[in-house]
């Protein structure tokens, strides 16, 4: 067994016009601060990475990782969920997805494509020469509009949609093949793949690509009633990065899983700072221990009470908490007795 890495943060949300959250050195030199030990850098945000130069150039590379390294901090993977979202998005969500995109590329869906496709290509190759074996992302919805079916869908609606995700994310997984980087789509709302039954639709298409893997945030599965530990024992071969995120789903007489068109505040389902929701965290920890989990654990911090500097600040002690440094030895290896094949057959009788 591997013992998990940690703790380390997803910065996206923490990024602002103020410092420490206006700039890598500062933002770095406070999660150092705070005890994290990798962050997770959105692709997007200019003040933290050019990714067209991090794939182009191996000693930029090298420079932001010696850079981050000199705050006792690792590049734990990229993100590009912005990006990835716009892989493919149905017409519906066109104008709520334009501000995903640089401005010269709004309003023409076509170009705000291959925008996208092109800055999932670089990441593959930044990831490699950041020396990464994994890449955060969103897959992006065609089908999202239709997921309660209702008007009932057309036969053949969803495995068209399907296909065609699939057609669009084949050759940028090569590509990430081509780099030896598993591309790790976070299972969520608002995404074509959103739990396990769509994952495996989607992995269908694309016939079982072996990048195509998932970023494993049981935060979203809290909010769909999905028993997120049960998960783990199904797709724990593809699971490949972790956000630790918390949430909580307490439906009322009036409210349940759809959220009644409410605010973050007032829906049944609402995600948590760590600790403060209903996630089973020594469950999850335990169980991608079991499974030889080694890579990072990750604190994506998304809640509607509590500020931000406190998540983090209460984050990484959790994270540390929970971590579980896996035993090298059997528990009971005080009472063996080493192999012993005709002892072995004595005690059968044979």
């Amino acid at each position: 067994m591997k013992t998990i890495k940690g703790p380390a943060i997803f910065l996206a949300q923490f990024m602002g016009e103020e410092p420490p959250f206006n700039s890598l050195d500062s933002i770095c030199r406070y999660m150092a601060d705070l005890g994290y030990k990798g962050v997770q850098i959105p692709t997007w945000e200019s003040r933290l990475i050019d990714l067209q130069q991090a794939a182009e150039s191996k000693a930029y590379c090298d420079g932001l990782q010696g850079k981050i390294a000199g705050y006792g901090l690792e590049i734990t993977e990229l993100s590009t969920h912005l990006q990835g979202q716009l892989v493919a998005v149905h017409p519906a969500y066109d104008t709520l997805f334009d501000g995903f995109a640089p401005e010269q590329y709004r309003g023409n869906p076509k170009a705000r494509t291959e925008w996208a496709v092109q800055q999932l290509k670089w990441a593959a190759q930044a990831s490699r020469n950041l020396g990464l074996d994994a890449h955060v992302t969103f897959s992006g919805a065609l089908l999202w509009p239709f997921m309660y079916p209702w008007p009932q869908r057309p036969s053949g609606l969803v495995e068209m949609g399907f296909e065609e995700l699939a057609r669009r994310w084949r050759p940028i997984l090569d590509k990430f093949e081509e780099y030896g980087v598993d591309v790790c789509y976070e299972l969520h709302p608002g995404e074509d793949i959103h739990d396990g039954d769509s994952f495996e639709q989607f992995l269908e298409a694309l016939d079982g690509h072996p990048r195509a893997c998932i970023n494993y945030d049981p935060s979203h599965f809290v909010l769909q009633c999905l028993d997120y530990v049960q998960f783990i024992d199904f797709y724990h071969e593809r699971i490949k990065a972790f956000h630790v995120k918390d949430a909580e789903f307490n439906p009322t007489g009036k409210q349940g899983v759809y959220g009644a068109f409410q605010p973050w505040l007032k829906r049944a389902g609402r995600f948590r700072s760590l600790g403060d929701g209903q996630v089973d965290f020594s469950a999850i920890f335990s169980k991608l221990s079991e499974y030889d989990y080694g890579s990072w654990a990750v604190l994506e911090w998304e809640c509607c009470i509590k500020s931000p500097e406190q998540g983090a600040r209460e984050g990484a002690p959790f994270i540390e908490e929970h971590i579980i440094q896996v035993t090298q030895k059997a528990f009971d290896d005080f009472a063996g007795g080493g192999v012993d094949e005709a002892g072995n057959r004595r005690v059968l009788g044979l």
